[in-house]
Parts: structure tokens; C-alpha cells; sequence
């Protein structure tokens, strides 16, 4: 079962400006029309290479706000963005309306814009597919988690590889993969911001990566590449046991989305910065 915090770290968040996190490439707000959809595939994705496109974004200061996360094993490991938590003071999942889970313990990557979360146990958890070299241009992926404060999802089309560099707060350079929003939930509008830290996944409901970073200009979104996944989870000694979700298509995505948070495999995360901890 898991264990829950005090209801003052979300009256904290309430009360206080929210920020809904996800790294931001550019200040333009609003997407683009949606890309038509092409479920053909092409070539298989090549490997890191030092020629690929660079996207720069900018760590800002710590404070208090949301994002996403996803379970990997049912003894309560979970994927989350870097940014989300780091830094951090109290973090929480939102289990239920007004209810958090207390994360127990949080270990970032030094590496990529990645951390794990503990818990004392996750209700469902999902697979995850860090077999890179079988990935294809054009495929699709399905990101999934809470854009803007509350559910949403979007779904695209992998374009191939580029590098992250992330200067601020930290400084980390990462490969990454790019992909071409082609659709998202109806209604929700502008920035994903909210959504880092969610699963993206393939068709097959299989996790292939974790959200970071969007380009609303570009109608662009990023995702830590499955080799970073693998390395963190390897580093930190942790065994991901997860099961696919059902096979996600343009048109179950939605309803196959909001099953995924309603069975608590996706979660709503809080953070705390220190300057808004009672007392200070």
C-alpha cells in the first residue's frame, strides 16, 4: 500500500503559482496544426552521432509545480524528467482527488534529463522497450500524462535523433529522439507543459522513452532516448518489471490513456521547492 503525505503539500501547491514543467525549446505557446498522419515507416534509426541537430534549453530556477511519471516495477519504481523533481524539497504522486503518495526516494541521472522515484509500490506498472536499433523513422509514438495540469495526451511520428543540451540550473548534454506531434487530446491547446516525465510509447504499449522537451513552433516533442533509460536503471541497480499497456492506435489512444492514469501505471507528480515549505 502505498504510504501518503500530509495534505499541506498539496494545499502548498494550490495556494502558490504552479508552475506545469516541461522544457521549453522556444516561447511561442500556441502548436501548429497537426502534421497529417503517415503510419509508414522507413529506415531503421542510426546511432548517436556527433552530426546530429542540437537543441538547446535553458534549466531554470527550483520551484514548486507538476509533471508526470510512470511505474516500472510493482515494488514501486518510477520514471519521471529530471527537471520535475530536481532539486526538490517534498515530492508526491497524486494518487487520488486530494491524496499523495510519499516518494521515499529520488535518484537523478547525471546524464540525461531522467530520475527515478520510490515508492513503497505501484499498482500497475509498465514494459519497457530499450531495444533502439529496431526503432523506425515514421513510426508512432503515444505520450501520455497531465499537460497543463489535468489529462491529455498526444501522438506522433518519429523524425530521428538530436542532442539536448540543457545549461542552467545544471548542464547536461544527452541524445535524444525527435518526433512530429501529428494529434493530441481534443480541447487541449498551446504548450504540453505538465506532461514531462509521462511514458512515451509505441503502438505495441510498450515504453520507448520519456518525455523532456517540446518545440511548440516546430510542433516538435523529445523523448530521453532508451539508451539512457537502460543506463540509469543499470547504475542505480534497479529491475524494471512492467507489462505492455493494450495496443494504442489513433483512435483508442484516449480512452487507453485515461485507463493508464485511472490504474495509477501514470501519475500526476508534485514538488515542493524548499522556499515554500511551511516555515520558511
Amino acid at each position: 500500500m502505498m504510504r501518503l503525505i500530509p495534505d499541506w503539500l498539496l494545499y502548498i501547491v494550490v495556494i502558490t503559482v504552479v508552475v506545469f514543467v516541461l522544457f521549453r525549446v522556444d516561447q511561442r505557446h500556441d502548436a501548429p496544426e497537426a502534421l497529417p498522419d503517415a503510419p509508414q515507416t522507413g529506415s531503421f534509426l542510426p546511432p548517436p552521432s556527433q552530426y546530429d541537430p542540437a537543441v538547446l534549453v535553458e534549466v531554470g530556477p527550483i520551484s514548486s509545480g507538476m509533471g508526470s511519471a510512470f511505474a516500472i516495477s510493482p515494488d514501486g519504481w518510477w520514471l519521471t524528467a529530471r527537471h520535475v523533481v530536481d532539486g526538490c524539497e517534498a515530492v508526491g504522486l497524486i494518487v487520488s482527488r486530494g491524496a499523495a503518495a510519499r516518494v521515499v526516494d529520488v535518484k537523478r541521472a547525471l546524464f540525461a534529463d531522467i530520475a527515478l522515484l520510490k515508492t513503497d509500490s505501484a499498482p500497475t506498472a509498465l514494459a519497457i522497450d530499450t531495444s533502439e536499433r529496431s526503432f523506425q523513422i515514421g513510426q508512432r509514438a503515444f505520450h501520455i500524462g497531465f499537460p497543463q495540469g489535468r489529462p491529455g495526451e498526444a501522438y506522433s511520428r518519429l523524425i530521428g535523433r538530436e542532442t539536448l543540451i540543457a545549461r542552467g540550473r545544471y548542464d547536461i548534454e544527452e541524445p535524444v529522439l525527435a518526433w512530429a506531434e501529428l494529434g493530441r487530446t481534443s480541447g487541449l491547446r498551446g504548450s504540453l507543459a505538465g506532461i514531462s516525465g509521462g511514458p512515451a510509447l509505441a503502438s505495441n504499449g510498450q515504453v520507448i522513452g520519456i518525455t523532456v522537451a517540446e518545440s511548440a513552433r516546430r510542433g516538435r516533442i523529445y523523448t530521453a532516448a532508451p539508451s539512457s533509460i537502460l543506463r540509469l536503471l543499470r547504475v542505480e541497480q534497479v529491475n524494471a518489471q512492467g507489462a505492455p499497456a493494450e495496443r494504442l492506435t489513433p483512435d483508442n489512444y484516449g480512452q487507453a490513456s485515461d485507463d493508464m492514469r485511472r490504474n495509477l501505471a501514470v501519475a500526476q507528480v508534485v514538488c515542493v521547492a524548499p522556499q515554500d515549505m511551511p516555515g520558511t
